[in-house]
């Protein structure tokens, strides 16, 4: 009969302790993909997944972090896949107050921007991915991706000029 330890292989104890390390940020791309209802569910799907792949993860083919942020891309994706739901707006997080006063709202401009442009400016710049991890995310090629950040940029500049 075999038992199984109660601590895990020292290799497994550094892989989940690198997981916690990335919660934040896994929730934080979760706000731009889901409703807030799901969020904490999407991260915790992809924590699961990225747990039972942990052999296939290899560091010499990019860092943990994006390759935690593909899963948890790819999880949400089969979500909508399953719901037939479209890419979700930026939710609560990046909508203005309403009754607040008018004020430069950056996240309500980003959350205005076409799909592929909002989800670029949002793992560009609120997740710090780099552009060939965020083209590998958006299944499309780096120059794609640096258009859609230039697009968002000039959109985002004339919205935020104008608004002031």
């Amino acid at each position: 009969m075999r038992t199984e330890s109660a601590d895990p292989a020292p290799a497994d104890a550094e892989f989940e302790a690198a997981l916690v390390a990335t919660v934040p940020l896994l929730r934080r791309l979760a706000a731009t993909l889901v409703a807030a209802a799901d969020r904490e569910d999407l991260v915790q799907d992809a924590l699961a997944r990225a747990w039972t792949k942990r052999a296939g993860y290899d560091p010499a083919r990019g860092e943990l972090r994006s390759w935690l942020a593909a899963i948890l891309v790819d999880q949400a994706r089969r979500r909508w896949r399953l719901r037939r739901v479209r890419f979700h707006v930026l939710d609560e997080a990046f909508r203005p107050d309403e009754g607040a006063p008018a004020r430069l709202d950056v996240r309500a401009a980003v959350s205005r921007l076409p799909d592929r442009q909002r989800a670029a400016v949002v793992l560009f710049y609120y997740v710090d991915l780099p552009v060939s991890d965020i083209a590998m995310l958006l299944s499309c090629s780096t120059g794609t991706v640096k258009s859609a950040l230039f697009d968002a940029r000039a959109r985002l500049s004339k919205e935020l000029t104008n608004y002031a």
